[in-house]
Order: structure tokens, then sequence, then C-alpha cells
């Protein structure tokens, strides 16, 4: 498949929109770990009453989740931790997204109008403090961007605006680096800054700063890292 790279600062790169994207073949050196579909759970904390996502599958498709937001609804996040032996050295978090529904002038850099089709979190923590970047889909925003920044002693997040606008219902696929994504956030983009702990993969449909449906399909999360060679005698 034909990739679209975008700006290196995001350390990421999408599929070109398409036929549903497929897992690409990882170097020798990796080994995949998929992300068990049903491993998402409501994040309680940060979570309404209401699950509004369902695990669903197609013919051209394996299992995918979706999330179907409608403005009488509070919001929910679908959140996947990973094992322990992911808590450091992934190379490369690989998943798919399909936009159906954006929202009514979704723009996460706008005061009040924070919504996105699909949202995508990468998580790590150190200490008491929880790292996060938030991987958009957004209506309207500028793509590239970098917003909503919070620096303080618990949190430290950033959302970042990976695709804006259409077209919807088309898979497309992203791919990043997690401790480069980590260190251009948070590090300054310094090579040799320690990287806390990958914690997990969150997700979230959401429309209700803008008061409108918002919709959006997810799949296919693969973490991959270095496999373990085998010292020789």
């Amino acid at each position: 498949m034909r990739r679209l790279l975008v700006p290196v600062a995001l350390a990421l790169s999408v599929a070109v929109p398409g036929t549903p994207a497929r897992e690409g073949s990882p170097p020798e050196d990796l080994r995949a770990f998929p992300i068990d579909l049903h491993d998402f759970k409501v994040l309680e904390r940060d979570s309404g009453p209401r699950n509004y996502y369902r695990l669903m599958s197609e013919l051209t498709q394996q299992e995918f989740i979706r999330g179907v937001y409608n403005p009488s609804l509070e919001t929910v996040t679908l959140f996947a931790p990973v094992p322990d032996e992911l808590h450091r050295g992934v190379r490369s978090l690989r998943f798919r997204w399909r936009a159906l529904v954006l929202p009514r002038g979704g723009n996460e850099c706008k005061s009040g109008r924070g919504d996105g089709a699909a949202n995508v979190y990468v998580t790590w923590k150190r200490g008491l403090r929880w790292y996060s970047v938030k991987l958009v889909w957004s209506t309207e925003a500028a793509q590239g961007a970098t917003c909503n920044g919070t620096r303080n002693a618990l949190v430290a997040s950033d959302s970042v605006i990976v695709k804006s606008g259409g077209p919807t219902g088309v898979w497309q696929e992203v791919e990043v680096d997690p401790d480069t994504l980590f260190r251009l956030h948070f590090e300054g983009g310094r090579t040799d800054a320690e990287v806390p702990e990958l914690q997990g993969i969150g997700i979230l449909t959401d429309g209700d700063q803008t008061h409108s449906v918002s919709a959006a399909d997810y799949a296919g999360f693969v973490l991959y890292k270095q496999q373990t060679r085998m010292a020789s005698r």
C-alpha cells in the first residue's frame, strides 16, 4: 500500500484512502502484538453511564469497534491497557480508523468546539503523572496542528490533528513511534530523554461541545517490539 507521510514532527504516517487497509509486514526484527478489541473497556472516571460503542464485523474487514455519539449522551472513553512486557521498548503502534459522521464544526484547536469523529490516545505514566497524546480525526482543524496542551503536576497532554475533513466511510491506517512521539511532545525532541512506561491505548468519539452527531470505527491495533535475540554460544 502506498503511504502518505505526515510531517515528521508528528512521528506519524497515514495510509492514502482506499479500500480497507491491511496490515503490512513488520521488519524482520520486530514482533507483532495485536491488541484484542475485547480488551477495550469503559474508562469509568472519564465516562458517562451509557456505553455507545459496539463490537462489529464486516465481510471485508475483521472485527472493529464502532462509536456513535448522540448529543443527548455524556461522552464515553474506552481504554485498553498494554501487558507488562510492552511497557517499554515498543517501536511502533499501528491502527486503522474510519470516520463515518464528522461532528458539525468540530475543531480541537478552538475553544468550545473540541470534538472529533475519531480520537486515539497514547498514554504513559511516570510516578503519579500521566502523559497522553491524543491523535485526532477532526472536522476542520488544520492537519498537523498541536492543540490543547496541558501541563501540571499530575497531567501532561497534547492533541495532534492527524486527519482533517473527509472522505468519510473510508478506512485509513496510522502508524506512530510511541517513544519518538513522547520525546517530541514532552522532552523537547531530545533523543536521549528517558521515556516512561507505556500504559495503554484509548479511543473516543464525541460531539458534546458542538452538540452534534459523531461516528467512527476503530480496528487493527498492533504494537511492534524488538525481538529478543538468543545469545550465541
